[in-house]
């Protein structure tokens, strides 16, 4: 099987003949990585499944409008933090809970969760980054667990990369109390 560059696919998808198997090869390249990063958001497994979902809908609707100011990549993270967030924030409204009920939530879920496959020192870093306000949660994330440069999660997050080493910084620091028991 031939491996089609982001921009090949682009093309093909821009193609009537192409366009499905183009939007295929462009889910299986980037599905997995998409999940957990929504996974590590909203936590519960089907949610993630849900939230995943959803992006790809929205990518299948808007991809034509891509204009490749960005990387596809970066525009696909884009689309699964916001609608990541999104769901959490109809989550609450739905249930009227302040955002600490919604976090507590998680970490519960994440607890009884039969896909989490960690020992008891990765439940402990998950529920410490749980804690962590919402925005500093998602940068520890995308700059820990997916390994992307700043500069890539401010073309995702819209957020100048200053901004960002702070958060990560405060991040990483609340972490660090956490897991000490202070």
């Amino acid at each position: 099987m031939t491996e089609y560059s982001d921009e090949e696919l682009l093309e093909q998808f821009r193609q009537e003949s192409t366009r499905h198997v183009a939007f295929n090869t462009l889910v299986r390249r980037y599905q997995q990585r998409i999940y957990w990063h929504i996974r590590k958001i909203v936590i519960d497994h089907d949610d993630a499944n849900d939230v995943a979902q959803n992006v790809f809908v929205k990518v299948w609707k808007n991809l034509d409008n891509f204009r490749s100011d960005s990387k596809l990549f970066t525009w696909l993270y884009r689309i699964a933090t916001n609608e990541s967030i999104s769901f959490l924030n109809q989550k609450r409204r739905r249930f009227f809970v302040p955002w600490s009920d919604v976090e507590n939530q998680l970490s519960n879920t994440l607890h009884n969760d039969p896909y989490f496959k960690g020992d008891r020192i990765q439940l402990k870093l998950q529920q410490a980054i749980l804690k962590l306000p919402k925005q500093q949660r998602i940068v520890f994330n995308m700059k820990y667990f997916d390994g992307m440069k700043y500069e890539e999660i401010s073309e995702v997050l819209g957020v100048t990369v200053g901004a960002l080493k702070a958060s990560y910084h405060h991040a990483v620091k609340k972490i660090e109390k956490y897991m000490l028991g202070d």
